[in-house]
C-alpha cells in the first residue's frame, strides 16, 4: 500500500478550507490532518502532528503566508503548495513564495471558487502528491549582492543598481558569440535558477531558459532575477537576440526555440500545443538548440518532475553539445535529471552550485 500523505490546509476562507478538504480527501493516499484559518493556528496544530505537505494561502490575517513560509523553511523545511489567486498581485506574491521555497502552486479565482476547485480536483491532488516527493531546501538568498566575481579579485565587477539603468559593457554586448547555454527546469527551479544566474558575472555567455510556469509568472520571475543578477534577465520576446550578458526566459504559455539570423542567435516565441504536458517545453527548446547550435551549445537540465527535456538533451549530446544534469542531492525533485541520465543524455551530473563555474569554463 502507498504511504499516506498527511496534509495541513492553511487558508483564512472557510469555504476554501472545506472545499480543499473535500477534494483532497477523495484520494485514499491523502489524509487531511488539520485545517487552520491562519499560520498562528497552523503552528499550534503542527506541534501536535507534523504534516508531509502544507497547502497554503498567502494573504491571511495575523501572519501572511510568505512570513510563515520563510519561518518554516528556516526552521524545518517542509513541502508547501501555494493556493492563491492568479491576479497581478497574486502572481507577484506567489513568485515570492516560490523564491522562498514553495514547491508548486495552484490558482484559484475570486469568483466561482467552489466550482473551480471541484473541477480542478485532479490538479490539486497531483500537486499535493508531487510536493510530497519534494525535498525543499534553503538556499542562501542573493537578494542584495554587492559584487560579482569573474574568477579572480582583479576581475571584480560591481553589481549595477536595480533601481537605475543597467550599465552596458559595450565591447561584450555589441558582439555576438558562437556559444549558447540552454537551461531547462521545473519544480524547484525558481530557487535553482537564482543560485546559478546570480553567480555569473556581467560578461557571461548568452543563455536561454525554460522554467515551467504559466503566463504572468515568467515576466515577474524574470524581473525579479534581473534586479539581483549582474547579467540582464528578461522574459523573451519573439526575435530577441541571444548575446553575452543576457538570459532570456521563455514566456509562460508559449514555446521558445533557438534560431539563427546570419551570424547571430535569436529566439522565436510562438504558440503551439503542449509538449510533455508543458508550454513552454524544455524539449522544444533543447531540440532547437541541437539543430541550430550543435557542439557550440551547453545544455543543463535541473530539478523538476517528469521527463520534459530528456529527449531534447539527448539530441544535443548526439550532435556534440556538452550536457550536464543536476545531481540528486541538490535537487528539490530529482525527476527530469534522472530521466535524462537514464536515456544517456547527461554527460556529467553536478551539484547545483557548480553550474555557474561550468558555464564560464565552457566559453573559455
Amino acid at each position: 500500500m502507498s504511504q499516506i500523505i498527511k496534509v495541513l490546509i492553511v487558508d483564512d476562507s472557510a469555504v476554501v478550507r472545506q472545499v480543499l478538504t473535500a477534494v483532497l480527501s477523495k484520494d485514499p493516499q491523502i489524509k487531511i490532518i488539520a485545517a487552520a484559518g491562519d499560520p498562528i493556528i497552523a503552528q499550534e496544530k503542527m506541534r501536535i502532528e507534523w504534516p508531509d505537505v502544507i497547502v497554503l494561502d498567502v494573504e491571511m490575517p495575523r501572519m501572511d503566508g510568505i512570513t510563515f513560509l520563510k519561518k518554516l523553511m528556516a526552521e524545518r523545511p517542509t513541502p508547501v503548495v501555494i493556493c492563491s489567486t492568479l491576479t497581478e498581485k497574486g502572481a507577484a506574491t506567489t513568485m515570492q513564495a516560490l523564491a522562498a521555497g514553495a514547491v508548486c502552486y495552484v490558482t484559484k479565482p475570486k469568483i466561482g471558487l467552489k466550482d473551480f476547485l471541484s473541477d480542478s480536483a485532479a490538479e490539486l491532488i497531483r500537486s499535493v502528491k508531487l510536493a510530497s516527493q519534494a525535498r525543499p531546501k534553503r538556499f542562501a538568498s542573493a537578494a542584495a549582492p554587492t559584487s560579482v566575481h569573474a574568477g579572480s579579485p582583479s576581475n571584480t565587477i560591481a553589481r549595477p543598481s536595480a533601481a537605475g539603468p543597467r550599465p552596458v559593457e559595450m565591447a561584450a554586448m555589441s558582439q555576438t558569440t558562437d556559444k549558447v547555454i540552454a537551461i531547462g527546469t521545473s519544480t524547484g527551479g525558481t530557487q535553482a535558477l537564482e543560485v546559478v544566474l546570480t553567480a555569473l558575472p556581467r560578461v557571461s555567455p548568452g543563455i536561454v531558459v525554460v522554467q515551467h510556469m504559466p503566463e504572468k509568472f515568467t515576466a515577474m520571475f524574470a524581473e525579479r532575477l534581473n534586479g539581483i543578477c549582474a547579467i540582464e534577465v528578461r522574459e523573451a520576446r519573439n526575435g530577441d537576440r541571444v548575446m553575452p550578458g543576457r538570459a532570456l526566459i521563455a514566456p509562460g504559455g508559449m514555446h521558445m526555440k533557438l534560431t539563427r539570423n546570419g551570424a547571430y542567435y535569436q529566439v522565436t516565441v510562438a504558440d503551439g500545443p503542449p509538449v510533455n504536458r508543458h508550454k513552454p517545453s524544455v524539449d522544444v527548446l533543447f531540440k532547437s538548440v541541437a539543430q541550430v547550435a550543435g557542439r557550440n551549445a551547453l545544455g543543463i537540465i535541473m530539478t523538476g518532475m517528469g521527463d520534459d527535456g530528456a529527449r531534447g538533451l539527448l539530441e544535443m549530446r548526439e550532435v556534440g553539445a556538452r550536457t550536464l544534469g543536476q545531481d540528486e542531492a541538490s535537487c528539490v525533485v530529482y525527476g527530469m535529471p534522472r530521466e535524462a541520465l537514464k536515456l544517456g543524455a547527461v554527460e556529467h551530473e553536478l551539484p547545483l552550485e557548480a553550474f555557474s563555474g561550468e558555464i564560464l569554463r565552457f566559453v573559455r
